[in-house]
């Protein structure tokens, strides 16, 4: 079952690029959060949209946002990706068990074992205040995070 606006955030726990454990619940009261789920690290549309978050998505800097990115590759294979393209935000890997959280917000991909495109704004009360889910092929936009955080503001 997808988790839908206005519900709060399903508290989960993964492993970053170093093996160190965050949790959801840690940025409560402190950060709003912005949960990006994409299915396998160093695909096209993938690389095109985390580039973008890199390069496009100055919210990341903000002392009150969290950018989190979620899929079911390997810490290992997440750090590999991390220091080829530069990315400094957080990258968990939901390896095993295998898709758990992405199943959590229902955006897993039962038939090909990836995540789809989910994306959830999670507010510092760690309520779900913005979301959209793209098919596997088809990139999003940006522009609508930043909207969505700046009325969070």
């Amino acid at each position: 079952m997808a988790v839908d606006v206005g519900q709060e955030a399903p508290d989960f726990e993964l492993k970053d690029t170093h093996g160190a454990t965050v949790r959801l619940s840690e940025f409560r009261g402190s950060k709003n959060v912005v949960l990006v789920f994409y299915p396998l690290a160093f695909s096209g549309v993938c690389t095109g949209e985390l580039c973008a978050l890199r390069d496009e998505f100055p919210e990341v800097t903000r002392e009150d946002v969290e950018l989190l990115t979620v899929s079911v590759d390997s810490s290992f294979a997440l750090r590999t990706w991390a220091e080829r393209d530069g990315f400094t935000f957080g990258m968990l890997s939901d390896f095993w068990p295998h898709g758990a959280v992405a199943k959590l917000y229902g955006v897993f991909d039962d038939d090909r074992g990836i995540a789809t495109r989910g994306t959830f704004v999670i507010d510092k009360a760690g309520v779900v205040r913005w979301k959209v889910v793209n098919p596997v092929p088809q990139a999003r936009d940006i522009a609508e995070y930043q909207k969505a955080l700046a009325e969070l503001a």
